[in-house]
């Protein structure tokens, strides 16, 4: 049980150590800055350095002081494992969770409301006495807080989703060392160990090939490409990618066995290498941030600018400087729309949900937008545009070309012809690949396309292909092999000798391979069953069929055969005869040509049209890929990427020579990577220029340079791809796409979204995500913008023409987060307009998420509108209790609303209010001096005993004078002072404070003692006149309902 849990803790963080290697893309942001990593940038982008596979075995074994025979000794092993460190991929430097959430805190918006909330604690502190200042800095980090953790929330459950990972590394491997051969753990393999390695094994290292047994890997995880590829022990380039005797780490032995010296390991592995190319590259931003970025930009300078300003102009005013920051706070929270950052990411992640229904996992959210804006997708083809499976697409017998049955085309051959059952006898029997018995065994009731195959990828698509017709085990249990020559590459053909279940007695020799190579053998062709002679016209006629296949970028296979009989060859039907395939006791020539079978790994079926919906939206879709040029060019022709000729096509066409085409007629191209290596920017212009575009025969390192020259042409650039080869252009992209299914963990990593169901097709329904949640995302900031002018306007009317604020820092921060972050998340969920997927992306210069046109219909159009609805309710309300709009003007300059002096307030506030909403009602006054009980008098005779506050001078001097030589001066001497004066100064002094009469009906005299009714200018403003009897008064009001009598009496009865 012990040995059990350690080997499970061990291969746990295998998994850990492997899946955690692409992560390192995010750390190295910081060493990109000032360009610091140029010259390694540089470096990384050359092409791989080795020198192991150049040398003989022997002289290798001897430069890395190791046995060929015995491996490295124990004491060596121990040194270089101390010296070198554990057989690893260095682990990512991760972010902890805490530094992701500090990260929050730390955009712009977030710190501006923080210095904010500082500079209210710190007026409080000034001045402890004034509370509000306390409320508002802890609201406004409260806002901070709320908004951080929402949104480290929304990213931390992103990321969660993208923690389960396979085991690249195998826990253990076969080691030779001290001359014993064990299995040691892959982790403490070193420079110098001597290692076996067999079908189904994953390469542990970068291994030199010294002994091989028909080895064939699978590169796929490493370059792309699904076609294995057959090692030896010779060196057969200089390019170690090219090289076969050179076994690379991370990829499959999928047929034979071999010996080899492990001559790199951990992060010197060339899959190491490329995993530290995708590190280095630089993430750039994503359209996203980069509008965020420019937005607040824009409103925080806004907002500082504005803050400053007046806080500038309330200094010179001579305003008391903490209310002075408390005020320039106010301007500053106005302007700056707490909740948008929470609005945006809730909206994505509502986007981000949609879109993993539909099989679209996003990794960053941010992303989403962006897969709307990309104007290039630059795609591999294996496993991403295609099925990275061989298939069977044609079939040549009888001199006719027929087709198999796809995804996208029927089948036209007829099973009971002669020459189809001698074709497929040769395809059935000629071949070493099987279904994988434990996977049948768990999964019997599979689909045979999606059964698990031992063996290369073309015998692969044969064996599905004779699957569905008949069952292959049976006819090779008839026909049992009892001899043969495995493929190799230097007769590049394969042959096997079986026992003829359909003659019995004798033996029927196969043969399968390159055509031309198996031609070359036939002297008879087999047609309706018959063995005839080849004439030149057979083989011209075979020839024409087998090119336009190739053409078709398929990899075509020949068949042919020979009947052995016992009486043409009797020795071999002698007990003991061995078919030996190094001494050839069995014939290679005169055989018969029996047909061709084409195989092809196909398009997905909906990539097409998915293709043609990107080409309608105005993106370009190029294809990025290790294959042949032809191969590439007639995928790229069946998935819609090419749709025009190309300049050797013109040339082909006209009868030219290829030079004489001019290049600029052709809009569509197809460049080798061999070509690029020499390309210079005016190159890459011009390639880049077509429309219709395939790079084939490329390396990793092409891919990202590709990238970046698109880039540097100003395009929105998405990358798609499966193969760690993909990683460093996925990470280099505005937006990397992954395969979910086929993808390497290493691509899943660098990349922003992940396909789950490897359909790129899929990225379609992205592309109208990503173009929906950009519209919502300027509806919803039209909406949050609206608010800013209405909630500022108060502010600048208040410094401006000294106008009561109606708003106060807090009921910003109230209406933003309480009223209209619901109405703004709700733009999310709008539906997509009719036309969305047929307009072309989007300018990034011109059409930004903020713009011109949103700015003025926000700010000049619709924020105008609301502060000019609110000011009008503003108004309203206040005339209603008797403050009339022409009084706001300078009311706060007179220190008679919101002072700080209780003193000053009591005349405003209390009394002024009180009186005013009495006086509409007929109880303007009080019991007082000269009243009795249930009588009111004015409020400037009332004494203290009365239970009155007295109004002091300082109170009594905040109310304008009136035209008379008596003003109260106070309750000293009140009893001295006329009754009448007093009410009659009392009342002129309320109708010029609130600018209009404390009583809705009224009349005064004028010179002539004549009464006016309702003139407010001449009854409260004509100053004194001169009566009939000559003397100097001060003209008299009397209020209907509240006054009686000739004069104004002492007291009034209600």
């Amino acid at each position: 049980m012990a040995d059990g849990a350690k080997k499970t803790s061990f291969e746990l963080e295998m998994v850990r150590q492997y899946s955690e290697t692409a992560q390192r893309v995010s750390e190295t942001l910081e060493r990109q800055k000032a360009g610091k990593e140029g010259g390694k940038d540089d470096d990384l982008k050359k092409e791989i350095e080795m020198w192991e596979h150049k040398v003989s075995c022997e002289e290798l074994a001897e430069k890395l002081g190791t046995s060929l025979e015995n491996g490295l000794t124990s004491e060596d092993h121990k040194q270089r494992l101390a010296k070198d460190g554990p057989n690893m991929l260095t682990p990512p430097k991760t972010t902890p969770w805490y530094v992701k959430l500090l990260q929050q805190f730390l955009n712009f918006f977030a710190l501006l409301l923080q210095i904010a909330s500082i500079l209210c604690f710190i007026a409080y502190g000034l001045n402890p006495n004034d509370t509000e200042n306390l409320v508002l800095g802890i609201v406004l980090y409260t806002v901070v807080i709320i908004t951080a953790v929402f949104s480290f929330l929304q990213e931390f459950k992103s990321e969660k989703t993208m923690e389960k990972f396979k085991n690249f590394l195998p826990p253990q491997t076969v080691v030779h060392r001290d001359g014993k051969i064990f299995a040691c753990e892959a982790a403490d393999l070193v420079v110098g160990d001597v290692i076996d390695v067999k079908l189904g094994d994953k390469i542990p290292a970068d291994i030199r090939i010294t002994v091989n047994n028909k080895l064939k890997v699978d590169n796929s995880s490493l370059t792309g490409e699904s076609e294995p590829l057959a090692r030896s022990t010779e060196c057969t380039d200089e390019n170690p990618l090219e090289t076969r005797n050179i076994a690379f780490f991370g990829t499959n032995a999928v047929e034979g066995t071999a010996t080899g010296i492990v001559v790199n390991t951990g992060d010197r592995t060339l899959f190491g290498r490329i995993a530290g190319l995708a590190a280095s590259s630089k993430t750039e931003q994503t359209t996203m941030q980069i509008e965020i970025h420019h937005f607040v930009l824009i409103i925080s300078a806004f907002a500082i600018f504005l803050g400053v300003l007046f806080f500038i102009i309330n200094a010179i005013k001579g305003t008391d400087w903490i209310e002075n920051i408390v005020f320039c706070i106010g301007i500053i929270v106005a302007n700056v729309p707490e909740g948008l950052l929470a609005t945006v990411t809730v909206a994505l992640t509502l986007t981000s949900k949609r879109m993993a229904k539909k099989n679209v996992l996003v990794k960053k959210l941010e992303s989403v937008e962006t897969l709307g804006s990309t104007t290039t997708i630059c795609s591999d083809k294996t496993g991403t545009l295609t099925q990275n499976r061989m298939t069977i697409v044609h079939l040549v017998y009888d001199h006719t070309l027929f087709t198999a049955p796809t995804a996208t085309q029927e089948a036209s051959y007829n099973e009971e012809d002669a020459g189809f059952k001698t074709l497929f006898f040769g395809a059935v029997n000629c071949a070493k690949a099987i279904f994988d018995e434990a996977d049948l065994e768990e999964n019997p009731d599979l689909p045979i396309d999606e059964r698990k195959v031992n063996g290369d990828a073309s015998e692969a698509g044969i064996l599905k292909f004779a699957e569905k017709i008949t069952p292959v085990t049976e006819s090779r249990a008839q026909n049992p092999q009892i001899g043969g020559i495995p493929f190799n590459s230097t007769n590049k053909f394969m042959v096997t000798i079986h026992k003829d279940s359909e003659s019995p007695g004798d033996y029927r020799l196969l043969m399968k391979g390159a055509p031309e190579r198996v031609l070359e053998r036939c002297d008879k062709i087999c047609l309706a069953g018959e063995e005839k002679p080849m004439t030149e016209d057979d083989s011209t006629e075979t020839t024409n069929l087998l090119q336009k296949m190739m053409n078709g970028g398929e990899r075509v296979l020949g068949f042919a055969q020979l009947t052995l009989t016992q009486k043409e060859y009797p020795e071999m039907f002698e007990e003991g005869f061995v078919f030996d395939a190094d001494e050839l006791n069995f014939p290679l020539d005169g055989l018969t040509f029996v047909g061709l079978m084409a195989l092809l790994d196909p398009p997905r079926e909906s990539v097409p049209g998915a293709v043609e919906t990107c080409q309608t939206a105005g993106i370009q879709v190029i294809m990025v890929t290790g294959d042949h040029p032809a191969t590439a060019k007639a995928i790229a022709q069946q998935v819609n990427i090419i749709s025009d000729n190309t300049a050797e096509d013109v040339a082909e066409e006209r009868g030219v020579p290829l030079e004489e085409v001019d290049r600029s007629e052709v809009d569509a191209i197809v460049i080798p990577g061999s070509q690029i290596k020499d390309f210079d920017e005016p190159d890459w212009d011009r390639a880049l220029s077509h429309n219709q575009i395939v790079f084939a025969r490329t390396s990793p390192q092409q891919k990202l340079i590709i990238v970046e020259n698109c880039q540097r042409l100003g395009k929105i650039v998405a990358v798609t791809g499966d193969g760690v080869n993909d990683s460093p252009a996925l990470k280099k992209a505005h937006i990397g796409i992954a395969m979910g299914i086929a993808g390497s963990d290493v691509s899943k990593e660098a990349a922003d979204m992940i396909l789950l169901d490897d359909n790129f097709s899929s990225i379609v329904k992205g592309v109208e995500e990503g173009r929906l949640i950009f519209d919502n995302l300027k509806k919803s900031i039209a909406y949050t913008l609206t608010s800013n002018i209405p909630e500022i306007t108060p502010f600048l009317m208040h410094v401006i023409i000294g106008i009561p604020q109606p708003l106060t820092t807090i009921l910003i921060l109230l209406i933003d987060l309480g009223t209209d972050m619901l109405p703004a998340i709700s733009f999310a969920y709008e539906k997509a307009e009719s036309d969305i997927m047929r307009r072309f992306p989007r300018n990034m210069k011109l059409d930004r998420l903020v713009n011109r046109r949103l700015i003025s219909f926000s700010y000049a159009q619709i924020g105008v509108i609301q502060a000019a609805c609110g000011f009008f309710v503003y108004c309203v309300v206040l005339n209603d209790y008797a403050v009339a709009p022409r009084v706001l003007p300078g009311l706060s300059d007179r220190n008679q609303w919101g002072s700080k002096f209780e003193e000053l307030q009591r005349w405003w506030y209390t009394r002024r209010f009180s009186a005013s909403a009495q006086v509409m009602s007929g109880q303007y006054f009080d019991d007082g001096e000269f009243a009795g009980d249930g009588v009111f008098d004015f409020i400037y005779s009332a004494s203290p005993a009365d239970g009155f506050i007295q109004q002091t001078t300082t109170q009594f001097d905040q109310i304008p004078r009136t035209a008379t030589d008596s003003p109260p001066s106070g309750l000293e001497g009140i009893s001295g002072i006329p009754g009448d004066d007093q009410f009659n100064n009392m009342i002129k002094a309320v109708g010029q404070v609130l600018l209009q009469p404390p009583c809705l009906a009224f009349v005064c005299l004028d010179e002539d003692n004549n009464q006016i009714f309702n003139d407010y200018d001449t009854c409260f403003f004509q100053g004194n006149f001169t009566n009939s009897s000559g003397e100097s008064v001060a003209p008299m009001v009397y209020y209907y309902g509240v006054n009686t009598g000739e004069a104004n009496p002492n007291v009034i009865e209600i």
